[in-house]
């Protein structure tokens, strides 16, 4: 019997659809696999801002994520935006009984227009029991800082910030250099092997449609994760993928903010194993 290649996210709805599940689902979509979802918040949206968010209820982040990997299987999962301390505590318990499927946690914090995504009192929570669980982790900047707990303005700074993350139990992470000005945007994925670091760099696009971008690496990585790639080759895909949604996506208006970058520029049917 033959099956799709199957991924799940777990992350916050945005109504304005560029971001969290809608820019999983149509990441994950256009890379060849069938998406899943388990919402964990509800945010009110647009291009210009967050106006407000509700956190769904524990119990029911719970059900929904034991009904997809009850039937549904997912060859990969991705964590975004989880919101509260109490449905980390749920997912990462129900998580734990299913440790040989790879997950790529991108730990959600700030919106691209500034508004704060994860409660303050979370993110001990988030480095106690949701982080130990990732295969790779995918910070930006600002999130590594704060996960590091230290400043970061230099190359040297962000590997320090390294390797303070990966000893709270991630299996790789990759720091994320869309925050640093400059003609090009570096990425280093460093290992909890103590390997050196990889770097990857692509060429800074001028475009003010960059939301959901931090969503779209990490559902991208999870789709190619699904599909059988190695990790490195499946970062390197990833943000080969984002570069081109970028570029198409750079000149068309969606709103009067940021907007979003265009997922569907090269779409790939529906993979089957």
């Amino acid at each position: 019997m033959m099956h799709y290649v199957k991924t799940l996210t777990i992350a916050g709805s945005d109504s304005g659809g560029g971001a969290g599940i809608q820019a999983d689902i149509k990441t994950m979509s256009a890379l060849g696999c069938y998406a899943s979802s388990v919402i964990t918040a509800v945010t009110a949206q647009n291009t210009k801002q967050v106006f407000d968010i509700q956190n769904i209820n524990p119990s029911v982040v719970e059900a929904q994520l034991r009904a997809v990997l009850t039937d549904l299987r997912p060859n990969a999962i991705k964590i975004g935006m989880v919101g509260s301390a109490e449905n980390m505590e749920s997912i990462a318990k129900t998580l734990s009984e299913v440790s040989d499927i790879p997950l790529i946690i991108d730990p959600v914090m700030v919106s691209t227009s500034g508004n704060k995504l994860m409660d303050d009192s979370a993110v001990h929570t988030f480095c106690q029991q949701l982080l130990p669980l990732a295969t790779l982790l995918t910070p930006n900047i600002p999130e590594a800082e704060v996960l590091a707990g230290m400043p970061i303005t230099s190359v040297s700074d962000i590997d320090e910030a390294a390797m303070r993350i990966l000893k709270r139990g991630c299996n790789a992470l990759l720091i994320k250099g869309g925050h640093v000005e400059g003609s090009m945007k570096t990425d280093r994925l460093y290992f909890s092997n103590g390997s050196e670091p990889m770097v990857f760099k692509a060429e800074s696009i001028e475009t003010r449609n960059t939301h959901g971008t931090g969503c779209t690496l990490s559902s991208a990585i999870t789709a190619l994760l699904a599909r059988g790639l190695q990790l490195e080759d499946a970062v390197a895909m990833a943000k080969n993928y984002v570069s081109n949604a970028l570029k198409e996506g750079a000149d068309v208006e969606i709103g009067s903010g940021h907007g979003a970058v265009n997922h569907f520029y090269n779409p790939e049917k529906l993979i089957k194993q």
